[in-house]
């Protein structure tokens, strides 16, 4: 009697089946096109709202009828070969053993693998023949790919459970030969194993996915955070120093009333910018690019600074270049944080700010030199500068500060890119 010991033993099994090892560009285009389909979406999105139960169970129901189908029982999975009966309610029962309890393949994949098993124990001692068998394929897939506890004690009982089976044929007359379990055995833990390896590849997945959210989490803070010390900073510092000035003007009632002014001035500007950055940090608004700082309002920067008691002197050269929203905002951010860090430390001392416009960029460079005293009550958060290094080499351009002799100098250069 011929021995069925492999998966797919039945007639025609191993031909090489002729013109499916490339798939045609037109095939995969109609496959494509069938996706966007909008019936098959609507089926997709039912199929995908169903419960992992009721989509298993409709799973081991399909496997019912060919379970059963004669032609098909040529290709199961057959092991003890022993002399073929007819199937009665033994045999029908058995069946349905190796792919009702398919249902629960993903949330008890042990138990759907204990059923299945014995399911087809009955089957290959009884002598019955059905295609159902494939329920064993399935179910130790399942278990390798779904078992979350207890996974090697699965695996070993499956083994046990695997020998004596073999052991029951064996006493039983079954005629395969020796080399015919092994042959099967290597068959199920094959299965096993694709299941582990798919239960692998999914973990990664799992991590790579969380590892790249909480990436793009911390990003997204650093962004905030950048943008709001740059609005914030620079205001309140002014603020800060404005404030501290009004003490020693006291007898002097237009003063008092200039640094008030000044002080409102500068808060009503602080709040004007912080709406438009919650405008362009909400995702679900379109950024106000045409409202975002460019270096047309450099001048400003310099005249608050001034009414804050910063001597500063602004110097531009050449013709402004179409940098593109992006650059404009990167160089504003520079003339910003660099007079911010001059009213914070070295709060009297007299800044140029130097802006040299050519064909190909902007070069910025301020310096604050002379006497120096740093602005009581006002301290730096450290990411200021690091933060401008960012904006301006993510445009490739370049960005230095440091001290010098009689007092400290940032410099940046921004490339002229698209505009937008």
């Amino acid at each position: 009697m011929p021995t069925r010991t492999g998966l797919g033993a039945g007639p025609g099994a191993g031909r090489p089946v002729r013109g499916r090892a490339v798939v045609p560009v037109s095939n995969r285009y109609a496959a494509r096109v069938l996706q966007r389909l909008p019936w098959i979406e609507r089926i997709r999105r039912v199929w995908r709202a169903r419960s992992v139960t009721e989509r298993d169970g409709v799973v081991a129901l399909l496997l019912v009828a060919p379970g059963f189908f004669p032609p098909l029982a040529q290709i199961g999975t057959r092991l003890g070969e022993l002399p073929e009966r007819p199937l009665d309610g033994l045999g029908v029962a058995a069946g349905l053993a190796m792919t009702l309890p398919l249902v629960l393949r993903r949330t008890r994949p042990a138990l759907a693998l204990a059923a299945v098993a014995a399911g087809f124990a009955v089957q290959e001692l009884g002598g019955y023949a059905t295609f159902a068998s494939v329920g064993l394929l399935v179910a130790l897939y399942s278990a390798g790919a779904h078992q979350s506890r207890f996974r090697r004690a699965v695996a070993a009982a499956a083994t046990v459970s695997y020998l004596l089976l073999v052991a029951a044929l064996v006493a039983a007359g079954s005629p395969t030969p020796a080399d015919g379990y092994p042959l099967l055995f290597v068959a199920l833990a094959g299965a096993w194993g694709i299941g582990a390896w798919a239960r692998r590849a999914r973990a990664t997945e799992a991590e790579r996915r969380r590892l790249a959210a909480r990436a793009a989490l911390a990003a997204e803070r650093e962004r905030i955070a950048r943008e709001l010390h740059d609005v914030v900073t620079h205001h309140v510092t002014a603020m800060v120093v404005q404030a501290g000035a009004a003490q020693f003007v006291a007898s002097s009632p237009e003063k008092v009333t200039a640094n008030l002014t000044a002080i409102g001035e500068t808060g009503r500007r602080a709040l004007g910018e912080l709406r438009d950055l919650l405008g362009v940090l909400d995702p679900a608004r379109r950024a106000p690019m045409d409202r975002l700082p460019t270096l047309a309002q450099v001048t400003e920067l310099v005249e608050q600074a001034r009414a804050a008691g910063q001597p500063v002197e602004l110097r531009a050269v050449g013709e402004h270049p179409d940098l593109g929203a992006g650059r404009e905002l990167a160089a504003y951010r520079v003339v910003q944080e660099a007079l911010t860090n001059a009213m914070k430390y070295a709060t009297g001392a007299r800044t140029l700010v130097r802006l040299t416009c050519r064909a190909d960029g902007l070069d910025i460079e301020v310096t604050t030199s002379g006497a120096a005293r740093a602005a009581p009550g006002v301290g730096g958060s450290g990411r200021g500068l690091a933060g401008l290094r960012e904006r301006v080499e993510l445009f490739g351009g370049a960005f230095e500060a440091g001290p010098h002799p009689d007092g400290f100098t940032v410099r940046a250069r921004i490339p002229v890119g698209d505009p937008g």
